[in-house]
């Protein structure tokens, strides 16, 4: 009989698409299965000009606010995506990082000496690829700790093959 490992600290990787809901129930079941943590993370992108703009035209208060909104439709994304599909919350953590989204996600994992990255494939093909890169590519060249990609249903590729 084979013996799965066993995990302690699974990471969930997220942007909020379709395809990363695809990827939730595998990180989710493998979580509950091991009694495991279940990190949450999603990445915004740094955007230090913008930031340095947005105060150039608004004040302290009001870039606060905006950056308090900001967080506050993060948290319901969350809520509304992910929590509501889980009874037992207690061993689920949500993290926001910003900055690069491969960088940040691995340094993230390392930290906290998570055992599985999961994730959804983002899809993207052509030029979008070839400018962008593929964050899932990127954690699985880099990565010094097991990913789990989860390709979206109906995008597989298997009608290729028939």
């Amino acid at each position: 009989m084979v013996e799965y490992p066993k995990y302690k600290k699974v990471l969930f990787c997220t942007d909020f698409s379709k395809n990363a809901d695809c990827a939730f129930d595998y990180a989710f079941g493998i979580a509950r299965r091991d009694e495991s943590v279940l990190y949450i993370l999603h990445v915004t992108p740094n955007n230090p000009e913008g930031e340095i703009l947005l105060m150039n035209y608004t004040t302290k208060e009001e870039f606060k606010k905006i950056q308090k909104n900001f967080q506050k439709t993060l948290n319901s994304q969350y809520n509304e995506q992910y929590l509501s599909k889980i009874k037992d919350r207690s061993k689920v953590k949500f993290v926001t990082k910003s900055g690069l989204a491969y960088e940040e996600i691995l340094r993230f994992a390392v930290k906290e000496e998570v055992d599985l990255i999961t994730m959804g494939t983002q899809g993207k093909t052509g030029l979008k690829y070839v400018v962008l890169g593929s964050v899932a590519e990127k954690i699985v060249r880099y990565s010094p700790i097991p990913v789990f990609i989860i390709p979206c249903k109906g995008k597989s590729g298997r009608d290729l093959f028939r």
